[in-house]
């Protein structure tokens, strides 16, 4: 090794932009950075110079040893090794090129200027007979012959060549290994290689196995069909076809052959049959058609091949010969050695190329040729072009099966399909015969053509997919049509208006009707609904007669309806007549029979075209009238139904207030007080659901005043119902605003006031009593006369299973008003069970307004049935709220308060969460079932949520509540400016810790729970101005009081019914008050807290929906709730 470098020159045509290419930006760079640092320590290099020995200090001071050797210096394709990580064709390597080409270019500067002109004559530059995009390449074409046996076929071998020093052509260099390797270094002209590289690629896609890297010769044979147009590409693209072995010149002919078999007739009646090969672009037969030369060629006098044998004798042993197995392509070879290649236009089968290759003439003897006609005539003519050049010989016509269907009708809307294929067959005269086949594989039938059978079925299988019983894609290993298949019905009569119509136009198969085909039509007229209406004999119940027609036609309506509750799409009439039953007004018409049935308990078997209503059917009414054409309307009937439908519109403007009445009602209580008066009028009840504070026990009394001055109080009384809580404030009013009504009170039972019900409530006009004393005595309510009754705050009633409910229902009242500010509290079912006291009519069961409304609303995938219920409930329930109708209502402001526990009361806290989720979870698998302990552990949670000490005593030292301590801070405040506050809790025991820190500042305070005897005292204490705070349980103040001198509320734990609190609120939020009212929710943070606030909201937006209107959420507590309670 020597560290003269002169050896190693041909580092000095290494360009930068090379490396760049080959090695990447980074990592040239890198090693140029070395290179002019110096990092090379040492560079040496042997006596030929073929590989650079260097040492590199890398950056951490490594020391590497990298060598850079020379592999073709004509074409400088080189490669290192480092012993870095990296290992080879590094920065390294890299660093020691460019350090060895500086020391030389160095040492050339010295040289003198002819010598240094010309030094790059010696070092070769270009290739010869290069150009400056890279040399001109070549592909040679050679043939070899089979090596017997199985395959002794002719095979084209290509290669690439390149312009070479000693001989034409050489391939050192441009292998096909060179061109497809994105590393080489050959330097060829960038077009030529890309069409090589691009036949390569086919070659190694074809399956060629042992074409690699390593193949000298690409066989043109194994690519297949795929190759020719790339051949064209690389001829066209000015690569020249060189002869190789065997060959002398190659050219690519300009046009396709075409190869197949010519039938002749022999005198003896027997037929002759060969191979015979066209050129579809020539005169006449392949070795007269014109040919294309593609470029220049080696000189003849020259060896024109690289590396041939000159000792090699082989030649391909027929002039023509084909190419690839199956053929795609035709050789031909004549005398001077000269080959034309030509691609054919269809695969040729192997018995073809035989013939062709041996030269021979096949004979088929005259008694033979019936058999060859009709048994492999056929099979040979789907795989290759037959003609009888002289016309000796009459073939049939070559025509594909024809696909048929055989219809065979039955009485009672019946068909019987059968599918077959008819071929035609050739016969030994010359003329053709039809032969019919079932479906199915052909099972080497030579007659059938199961490829041609299976176009024909998917040219028609898309025009059957609609039809049942026709298609069936399971059938395993056979064609999804069916060969037989049995229609009835609708089935039938679509498939004879729809499908046979396009069968029978499709030139794709041959269509025969074996008998009489009914005349099936489907109806071109929209069903119109008739509705008559008629008094039934009992009660207030009215019959009503629904006829639908088609155009003239009357649709029997027991066949109509049966097929709409089965679901059905289509209904098919005996006289061939159909109509599609998915069209909105007949499964709108089905759906409110259904629902008018269920209201009348009538199953329509004895009628089925009478469907009985009620009064409180209105809302459904007008759903039946916009479906149909209504023709004879009972006269009572038309009158109750539109004074009902008036009253969701408020049009009774002539019903003026009662001059008894002692108050000046307000616009809004005016028109309320007219719809009460309406539905009193029409004997009906309904659903006064304003909002709370707006006035709604003045109305009712307005009402009863206007009954009472018109002598409607005569059969009995009016009943008012309310908590026990309530009852003074009714009687109050009733004294204040209509002291001319006779009222009394009942506050006890028999036992304690000593008389009957019938002798206490004497002759009064109005009688006040409470939930709970009409449960105990509900036999003696229900066994006196009463003309109506009030429900006050009847959400208390909404448990349908409990006994005060059950007393409600079966009161006997002439007609029932349900009073609610919350018509629904946590689900639509407590919506159900004010409709079923105050308008009993109007819904059915509990179970069907379950799978009707409840489960598609609160779900969320029914928006319709939400319009629908809003639609059946408007004539029986008015609401206004106080931003509708109380403009002149101060504002009211919420806010949150979110307070941090004391750092001891979250341990705590935290140590029950973990226990009481672990349990809760566990209960939830069956919810009905656990309900009771799940919500006794989400009460320990909340309770722990405000002091520890509600829970166990032995927390009573912990810490006070912070929360107690916020309340101080802004009830000191707010009794300092003179205002008043109202303070709620769920927990009694909450509000005695409240009590006692109250006491301890010097803050007064009025106090009201469910055991408070005193209770009118502790009111008035308040209303007085005696104390600035009034502590309540939200249970016994939420309701039936007025507390509108209070400006301020404090909620200190969030209930789960977010009603019951928007009652406690409004205690003070209502018609009397004159400043705007503060309302703060005081939520432990990161407590169950939280989530319950999280759950109100969900059921806020559900009332809003349904009462209000507005966007849709669902809101009734489910197991995923409660989950989400203890979760997160």
């Amino acid at each position: 090794m020597s560290t003269d470098l002169a050896a190693a020159d041909w580092v000095l045509r290494v360009q930068d932009h090379e490396l760049r290419s080959e090695v990447g930006e980074l990592t040239f760079a890198r090693a140029q950075g070395y290179a002019d640092s110096g990092q090379v320590r040492t560079l040496v290099t042997g006596p030929d110079g073929a590989a650079l020995v260097g040492t590199v200090t890398g950056g951490r001071g490594h020391v590497y040893q990298t060598v850079v050797r020379i592999h073709d210096r004509e074409v400088l394709v080189w490669s290192g090794q480092c012993s870095c990580p990296v290992g080879q064709d590094c920065k390294h390597a890299v660093a020691v090129l460019l350090t060895a080409r500086a020391r030389l270019r160095a040492r050339s500067s010295t040289r003198s200027g002819w010598e240094a002109a010309l030094a790059p004559l010696l070092q070769g530059g270009a290739a010869r007979g290069g150009t400056a995009a890279g040399h001109r390449l070549g592909l040679q074409v050679s043939l070899t012959q089979g090596p017997g046996g199985r395959d002794e076929r002719t095979r084209v071998g290509l290669q690439p060549v390149r312009p070479g020093r000693s001989k034409p052509w050489v391939g050192q260099g441009v292998g096909w290994d060179e061109l497809t390797n994105r590393w080489s270094r050959v330097e060829v002209d960038p077009r030529h290689r890309a069409l090589l590289a691009q036949l390569a690629a086919l070659g190694k896609s074809s399956g060629f196995g042992y074409f690699y890297s390593s193949a000298k010769e690409l066989p043109l044979g194994e690519i297949g069909a795929v190759a020719w147009p790339v051949l064209r590409q690389v001829v066209e693209a000015g690569v020249p076809l060189v002869g190789g072995r065997g060959v002398a010149d190659v050219v690519l002919g300009a046009g396709t052959a075409r190869a197949g078999l010519d039938v002749t007739r022999r005198e003896d009646g027997g037929l002759l049959v060969r191979a015979r090969v066209e050129d579809l672009d020539g005169p006449g037969d392949a070795d007269t058609g014109p040919d294309v030369h593609a470029g220049p060629h080696a000189d003849n006098d020259q060896e024109p091949q690289a590396d041939r044998d000159p000792d090699s004798d082989v030649s391909p042993g027929h002039e023509v010969f084909f190419v690839g197995r199956p053929a795609h392509g035709l050789g031909r070879l004549d005398a001077s050695g000269r080959l034309t290649l030509l691609p054919l236009t269809e695969p040729v089968p192997d018995v073809v190329v035989a013939l062709l290759e041996s030269g021979r003439t096949m004979e088929v003897p005259a008694d033979d040729v019936p058999r060859f006609l009709t048994t492999y005539y056929p099979a040979l003519a789907r795989q290759v072009r037959l003609t009888s050049s002289d016309g000796s010989v009459v073939t049939p016509t070559d025509r594909p099966p024809r696909l048929r269907l055989e219809i065979t009708p039955e009485a009672g809307h019946v068909l019987h399909l059968r599918w077959t294929f008819a071929y035609a067959v050739p016969a030994v005269t010359g003329s053709q015969e039809v032969a019919v086949v079932g479906l199915g594989p052909g099972q080497d039938d030579p007659v059938r053509d199961d490829r041609a059978e299976e176009q024909a079925l998917a040219a028609v299988l898309p025009l059957l997919e609609d039809t049942p019983g026709l298609v069936d894609h399971g059938r395993a290993g056979a064609h999804p049509l069916r060969p037989r298949a049995l229609l009835t019905g609708i089935g039938t009569a679509r498939f004879a208006t729809e499908v046979l119509p396009r069968l029978e136009e499709s030139d794709q198969l041959d269509v025969l009707v074996h008998g009489d085909l009914a005349t099936y039509e489907e109806a071109d007229e929209a069903p119109v609904v008739h509705l008559r209406t008629t008094e039934a004999e009992e009660g207030d119940w009215f019959d009503l007669r629904v006829q639908v027609l088609v155009g003239e036609t009357e649709i029997p309506f027991d066949q109509l309806f049966a097929a709409l509750s089965l679901g059905q799409d289509e209904l098919l009439l005996e006289s061939g007549l159909w109509l599609r039953l998915d069209q909105p007004e007949l499964r709108d018409l089905r759906r409110l029979i259904e629902e008018a049935r269920e209201l009348a308990d009538d199953d329509g078997e004895e009628d089925p075209a009478r469907v009985r209503l009620s009064p409180y059917q209105a809302g459904l009414w007008e759903e039946l009238v916009e479906l149909g054409v209504v023709h004879d309307q009972e006269g009572r009937w038309r009158e109750r139904v539109d004074s009902l439908l008036a009253l969701g519109d408020g049009d009774r403007g002539l019903v003026q207030a009662p001059a008894a009445l002692e108050a000046t009602l307000r616009p809004y209580q005016l028109a309320g007080y007219r719809w009460l008066a309406g539905l009193w009028d029409a004997g009906l009840g309904g659903i006064l659901a304003d909002d709370m504070g707006l006035g709604k026990t003045l109305q009712a009394l307005a009402t009863v005043v206007r009954a009472e001055d018109r002598g409607d109080l005569a059969g009995g009384p009016v009943l008012v119902v309310a908590p026990t809580s309530v009852v003074g404030a009714w009687a109050e009013q009733a004294a204040r605003f209509a002291p001319h009504l006779r009222t009394t009170t009942i506050t006890a039972t028999r036992r304690r006031r000593g008389a009957d019900l019938a002798s206490a409530v004497g002759g009064a006009d109005l009688v006040i009593t409470s939930y709970t004393l009409l449960r105990l005595e509900a036999e003696a309510y229900r066994a006196l006369p009463w003309s109506a009754a009030i429900l006050d705050e009847a959400q208390v009633v909404k448990n349908r299973r409990s006994a005060t409910y059950q007393a409600v229902r079966r009161l006997g009242a002439d007609r029932t008003v349900a009073m609610t500010g919350t018509p629904m509290e946590n689900t639509l079912m407590d919506l159900w069970s004010m409709t079923s006291l105050a308008s009993p009519g109007l819904f059915s069961r509990p179970e069907t307004f379950t799978e009707r409304y409840r489960k598609p609303i609160e779900s969320g995938e029914a928006p319709l049935a939400l319009d629908r219920l809003r639609q059946r409930i408007r004539p029986f329930m008015l609401r206004r709220t106080k931003a509708e109708v109380a403009a002149d209502l101060p504002d009211k402001i919420e806010q949150t308060l979110g307070i941090e526990l004391h750092p001891a009361h979250r341990r705590v806290y935290d140590q029950h969460l973990q226990r009481e989720r672990q349990r809760v979870l566990g209960l939830l698998a069956d919810l009905d079932k656990n309900r009771i302990a799940i919500f006794r552990s989400l009460t320990l949670l909340r309770q722990l949520a405000l002091d520890p000490a509600l829970v166990d005593e032995e927390h009573a030292g912990l810490a006070r509540s912070a929360k107690i301590t916020a309340l101080l801070e802004q009830l000191t405040e707010v009794a300092a400016e003179g205002h008043r506050a109202l303070v709620f809790s769920s927990f009694t025991g909450y509000l005695s810790r409240v009590r006692i820190a109250l006491e301890e500042a010097g803050i007064g305070y009025a106090y009201l729970d469910g055991r408070t005897r005193d209770r009118a005292a502790r009111i008035a204490a308040f209303r007085e101005g005696d104390v600035p705070v009034f502590l309540i349980s939200l249970k016994a103040g939420g309701v039936g009081l007025t507390l509108t001198e209070a400006d301020y509320v404090y909620v200190l734990d969030p209930w789960w019914n977010p009603a019951a609190e928007a009652q406690a609120v409004d205690r003070t939020h209502r018609i009397g008050q004159h400043r705007t009212v503060h309302v703060y929710r005081m939520v432990s943070s990161g407590t169950i807290e939280e989530k319950v606030v999280a759950l109100q909201e969900r059921k806020r937006r559900l009332f809003s929906t349904v009462v209000d209107s507005g966007e849709f959420a669902a809101g009734t507590v489910t197991a995923a709730d409660i989950r989400g309670l203890v979760e997160g």
